[in-house]
């Protein structure tokens, strides 16, 4: 198994596309701090995205980025431009696109050079959508990621989301049976390929996949979390010592190998408990722990409920987000 994979899985990542927009001429669209992780990719044309406490980043065309953390974030044609909100305009789409700023057409009757120099129908085309995650997401996903990932679309790591985003325009303009499907596992593709070339973190699991040494350690114990695994097992698979690995993985990771292990075990057994998926007996061995009552020690050292407590909790109304209440 993959840990990206996994976690990707165990937070219930799901990727849906939105209207796109449109700008022409000046024009700024402030958007309110989304639900989700936003991304959005600049198919054609320049603009300038401006996200709350951050410094100003120019896309150009290709360009993509995900909004990481839910910020206030605008999208403009240029600097100093007065805003307007997003909601009205976006309720306002007709045939899929929200349009900003004044849309001109060139005359018919122009002669070519000066159809060249007057201004496209749209200076600017942008889709977009969001990622939604269960509420482990924050912790074990979101919170080892840049506040904005920008992907510029002029580089050859870029590649497979230039594919990815040519046949999501296509899906949303044929809009062939199953299109909205398509696009939203297209989109998890994006996600996907962005992930990959983030910077890796200075600590955290995301940093270890890129270790030559904890990747290997990280890999075998999400495939096959309920072995018991000893450091010095964990240490072959890298075909290092027991010692290096120790010490390797706290650098990297930030936690011991067995810390890491017992982690996962328990953000398994929650996801588990969340979906009511067997007794607490049953958990407790598919996870790595030989009885129930081994399980019940380690999730609330590390939750600080015991895993009925935990389950009883999931039966109270959630939050008004719909969220449920996640471990403590």
């Amino acid at each position: 198994m993959d840990p990206l994979e996994d976690v990707l899985a165990l937070v219930g990542t799901t990727g849906r596309m939105s209207v796109a927009l449109a700008g022409s001429g000046e024009w700024a669209v402030v958007f309110e701090p989304p639900d989700g992780v936003k991304f959005n990719a600049v198919r054609s044309g320049r603009c300038l995205l401006s996200v709350d406490g951050l410094e100003p980043i120019a896309l150009a065309p290709g360009d993509c980025f995900l909004l990481i953390e839910p910020r206030a974030f605008t999208l403009a044609s240029g600097p100093g431009v007065a805003t307007v909100p997003a909601g009205p305009l976006f309720r306002a789409a007709q045939d899929g696109i929200a349009r900003a700023g004044i849309r001109t057409t060139a005359d018919p009757g122009m002669d070519e050079a000066t159809k060249s120099n007057t201004e496209s129908d749209d200076d600017v085309f942008i889709i977009g959508g969001r990622f939604d995650f269960g509420h482990r997401a924050g912790e074990i996903l979101l919170a080892a990621l840049p506040p904005v990932i920008h992907v510029p679309g002029d580089t050859p790591a870029a590649g497979a989301l230039r594919w990815a985003l040519d046949l999501i325009d296509t899906e949303m303009r044929d809009r062939p049976m199953g299109s909205t499907l398509v696009t939203e596992h297209l989109a998890m593709v994006m996600l996907i390929h962005i992930l990959r070339l983030v910077d890796a973190p200075p600590t955290g699991w995301l940093a270890g996949l890129g270790d030559p040494v904890v990747a290997p350690a990280l890999r075998v114990m999400h495939a096959r979390p309920a072995d018991p695994w000893t450091v010095a097992d964990l240490a072959r698979t890298a075909a290092v010592s027991r010692s290096t690995l120790a010490a390797r993985f706290r650098q990297v990771v930030g936690r011991s190998p067995l810390d890491y292990l017992t982690g996962w075990r328990i953000e398994l057994a929650a996801d588990r408990l969340r979906r009511d998926d067997g007794t607490v007996a049953v958990i407790a061995r598919g996870v790595g722990y030989r009885s129930e009552s081994a399980l019940s020690n380690a999730f609330k050292r590390v939750t600080g409920q015991s895993p009925r407590e935990y389950r009883r909790s999931l039966t109270v109304a959630p939050p008004p987000d719909g969220h449920r209440p996640p471990p403590a």
